[in-house]
């Protein structure tokens, strides 16, 4: 006998087979909403649980949208050697940190706790992101999670701090071979 949540795991290892006509329909209705949707509750239960999501007043979580591919910059005017204009980029941020970033922008008094992916088809990637309400009374009681209301955690998305930010930081490796990673990259160059 497994727990709900388990199930729920399972069935997200392989959401296109597993869910079925239900997956289309899902991005299908996706691609017609706002870049930045507000929804009741989570897609995935189990993971925005594990992220630290719980069902209470000052949690949000949203739906966001990326755009796949990379940036491709202006052609720029006048004369230019053609081999030089190097005009593709791909951003040193993933598209979860940009997800995230967008979802800050839109709540601005929302701080981000974490996010997670809930799908993709040929021009988009959506993921789901968790907001904390820092300046809610229950979120502030809370001994858990009132750790995100003290100044340092202000702007974390910005900064690198959320689980995504860290991992394109280059963070997740410690020791042997990362000693020029911490505090950052720029910071080691200084």
């Amino acid at each position: 006998m497994q727990s709900a949540y388990r199930f729920i795991r399972e069935l997200w290892k392989r959401p296109k087979e597993a869910l079925g006509k239900l997956w289309s329909q899902r991005l299908r209705e996706w691609r017609k909403q706002p870049v930045v949707f507000r929804i009741e509750k989570p897609t995935r239960l189990d993971r925005a649980r594990s992220l630290g999501y719980k069902a209470k007043p000052g949690f949000v979580v949203v739906r966001v949208r990326v755009k796949k591919g990379l940036r491709k910059r202006p052609k720029p005017a006048g004369g230019r050697k053609p081999r030089a204009a190097g005009r593709f980029f791909s951003l040193a941020k993933s598209k979860q940190v940009r997800a995230e970033e967008k979802a800050a922008r839109k709540y601005p008094n929302l701080e981000v706790l974490n996010s997670y992916w809930v799908g993709d088809d040929g021009s988009y990637t959506w993921y789901e992101v968790i907001l904390v309400d820092k300046h809610h009374p229950q979120i502030r009681a809370d001994p858990k999670i009132n750790w995100i209301c003290r100044p340092a955690h202000t702007r974390r998305v910005f900064r690198g701090l959320t689980s995504a930010g860290k991992k394109s930081r280059g963070l997740r490796s410690k020791g042997k071979g990362a000693e020029k990673v911490r505090p950052s990259k720029r910071k080691h160059g200084k």
